[in-house]
């Protein structure tokens, strides 16, 4: 090596002649740095003439503004066809019933005089005949989602409760509503005895409607029968009073679930203008009523919800028990044919 430097210098000071330095060599006495290979890159072997026009139209369809038919076009290659679903079908609400009729009645007063408001509440009972009651026609026309619902719900009880004791659970429900309601009525009613309206201030549920039955007042009915006379229908409303001064036709609910809207309460609405309807044009009730209200009241004593119906929404609901009664009619007209002699 030393040789190597001495020669260097001797040609640097010689004249004409000129020696660059050398480029410099790393010597690596590891087996493994001298037997690596430098990486080939696989993109040079590649005959870039002949997939030039391929690569041309790919970039430049990137700046191209994608259309919704060939995002559909894309969507269909990636995922498959699209499987297109029935269009929903169109609100009750929209249809015109066949058998309408007005829900107010213009031949009554909305103003009831002095002489036609009862002193005593009206308690006409409810005569049984073959018109259908408001509770049999909607019992009639649940729609299958409903009924779905509500076998999901009766099996889910059976499962849990065993079918003893789920019928035994039905019927403490019913007893629990049926006292409520005589609670009420005996609240409600001027005649009623005050050591049992004593005794009904400690039921839970009663409980749950004290802040109602402050604002209720001009109690015009109790557990009373309508019949709408032009549609043929009856039913056994709970009370018609003043709520908040305007007249309504009550419907007292319990539940063991909160329901804080009105459409928690699923077909109560219909009930409601049901008897309004019916009340309008009965010629037991001299007075007419434009607004209903649904109060669900809590076992547990919590503050009940008001469900408040003004003559607008109850115009809305009445279109739809028009509908539901007319598909009962059908219903029953079809079984009467089918029914042989």
């Amino acid at each position: 090596m030393k040789a190597f430097q001495t020669i260097c210098r001797q040609l640097r000071s010689s004249k004409g002649f000129s020696v660059e330095p050398p480029t410099r060599v790393d010597f690596s006495t590891s087996s493994y740095s001298c037997s690596r290979k430098k990486k080939v890159n696989p993109y040079d072997e590649v005959d870039q003439g002949r997939y030039s026009d391929l690569v041309q139209s790919v970039l430049s369809s990137r700046g191209l503004a994608q259309t919704p038919e060939s995002l559909f076009e894309e969507d269909n290659l990636l995922y498959g066809p699209v499987s297109k679903c029935k269009p929903p079908k169109q609100d009750e609400a929209a249809k015109v019933p066949g058998n309408w009729c007005p829900l107010f009645n213009p031949e009554k007063s909305m103003k009831p005089n002095a002489t036609s408001t009862p002193t005593i509440p009206l308690r006409i009972p409810l005569q049984r005949n073959t018109i259908p009651s408001v509770t049999k026609v909607l019992q009639q026309t649940m729609t299958s989602e409903q009924i779905f619902y509500l076998e999901r719900w009766k099996q889910r009880m059976i499962l849990e409760l065993g079918e003893d004791g789920f019928a035994e659970y039905s019927s403490n429900i019913f007893l629990q509503g049926k006292r409520f309601h005589k609670a009420l009525e005996s609240i409600l009613s001027p005649q009623g005895d005050l050591k049992e309206r004593d005794e009904n201030l400690e039921s839970g549920y009663v409980e749950s409607v004290q802040h109602i039955l402050k604002d209720v007042s001009g109690v015009r009915a109790l557990e009373s029968a309508v019949q709408h006379e032009t549609l043929k229908y009856v039913g056994l409303l709970d009370c018609v009073a003043e709520y908040q001064g305007k007249l309504c036709v009550i419907d007292w609910k319990t539940s063991e679930k909160p329901k804080p809207y009105i459409r928690n309460t699923f077909d109560n609405p219909l009930q409601v203008v049901a008897y309004v309807g019916a009340i309008n044009n009965d010629a037991n009730y001299s007075f007419q009523v434009q607004c209903g209200l649904i109060v669900v009241a809590y076992k547990d004593g919590s503050p009940a919800h008001p469900h408040f119906m003004d003559s607008e929404l109850c115009s809305q609901y009445w279109a739809k028990w028009l509908l539901r009664l007319e598909e009962y009619t059908k219903k029953e007209k079809n079984q009467n044919i089918q029914k042989p002699d």
